[in-house]
């Protein structure tokens, strides 16, 4: 199964990305949606739910939560669950401006693992000029992923730029992975990112992303694919095909506790070489 994990549609936009965004969900078999931090959490998560439902063989939707202004207990996120049918969370820490380990984050984090929602910190990457970088710091989800070991936590971007805290973090707990967003034309920095995390053997906790509309899945995946080949003409070091295609073949659903029935029930697409 190839799970793209991370993917945005930016609904004040006309209709065309929406079309762009089904275009380049066809070489996978299922992609995440992650609601984004611009405007009101509810009406966001809204419009998210309504476009995901559209597609439901092929989506799952994943709702913003802003602890610092929205409600964090079990009975409001089992609402978000129920009524707009999404099955996970994405927060915003840096641009939103708040520290993971906040007093009300954490009590998200506990109602989360309650309602066995994972959580995807979209902290690190593109960030804005009044985005918090200290807060971008992987290493802050070290008491978030100590104190709930049931919360499924998922970094996102490899926590870019701080990819050794990643690393770090993967290896260091069961409970977290890291969302191995690529940008194809940035050679030097992808082959940076994978060997690294082969060096020290977490290539089992990374998930595919496009990170759609920066990237879509089908060049990430060719250029994933055609790792080895990114500087044939060195004598730097590789890491075995097999081990990246596993990263693009990872059952990403069912690390994460989600369970799509539908999704499962489809023939496996082969992946493109």
């Amino acid at each position: 199964m190839i799970v793209d994990c991370h993917t945005h549609i930016n609904f004040a936009a006309d209709d065309v990305e929406t079309s762009e965004h089904l275009e380049a969900a066809e070489p996978v078999d299922v992609c995440i949606v992650l609601a984004t931090a611009e405007g009101p959490s509810e009406e966001v998560n809204n419009r998210v739910s309504e476009y995901v439902s559209k597609h439901k063989e092929k989506m799952v939707g994943f709702a913003v939560v802003e602890p610092m202004q929205d409600g964090v207990s079990v009975k409001n996120l089992t609402s978000i669950r129920d009524k707009l049918g999404l099955e996970g969370a994405v927060l915003y820490c840096s641009s939103c401006g708040f520290h993971p380990a906040h007093s009300r984050a954490m009590r998200f984090y506990e109602s989360a693992e309650e309602l066995g929602w994972p959580v995807f910190f979209h902290n690190g990457g593109h960030l804005g000029p009044d985005a918090v970088l200290d807060y971008t710091q992987p290493y802050l989800l070290d008491e978030v992923a100590r104190t709930f070991p049931g919360l499924k936590i998922l970094i996102g971007t490899m926590g870019m730029p701080f990819t050794e805290q990643t690393l770090s973090m993967v290896s260091k707990h069961e409970n977290v992975y890291a969302d191995l967003t690529i940008r194809p034309g940035n050679v030097w920095q992808v082959y940076n990112t994978v060997v690294p995390a082969y060096e020290c053997g977490v290539m089992d906790k990374l998930l595919f992303g496009s990170g759609f509309p920066s990237g879509h899945a089908g060049e990430c995946i060719e250029t994933l694919l055609g790792f080895n080949m990114l500087l044939a003409d060195t004598n730097l070091p590789t890491v075995p095909r097999g081990n990246i295609r596993n990263i693009i073949e990872r059952d990403t659903l069912e690390l994460l506790g989600i369970e799509k029935k539908s999704i499962r029930a489809q023939e496996h697409k082969s992946t493109r070489v």
